[in-house]
């Protein structure tokens, strides 16, 4: 069996979402826009939260299945 530092640890997928905003001409547009702010812009700030909630996510499964963690 693999060590546990070995072993791919299968939560880091949930990082890969955030790489959506490397590809800008999916969200180069000015509708829908939101209380006047165009899409392009609240797009961007979307994301931003939801890849601290991501981040946020992996790093507490991180923790939680540390070997030596209380639960």
């Amino acid at each position: 069996m693999a060590k546990p530092s070995q072993r791919f640890r299968w939560h880091y997928i949930l990082l890969l979402p955030p790489l959506l905003l490397l590809w800008v001409p999916f969200y180069n547009r000015i509708e829908p826009a939101i209380f006047g702010v165009p899409f392009f812009y609240w797009y961007q700030m979307a994301w931003v939260v939801v890849t601290a909630l991501l981040t946020l996510a992996v790093f507490l499964i991180d923790k939680w299945c540390a070997p030596g963690a209380k639960r």
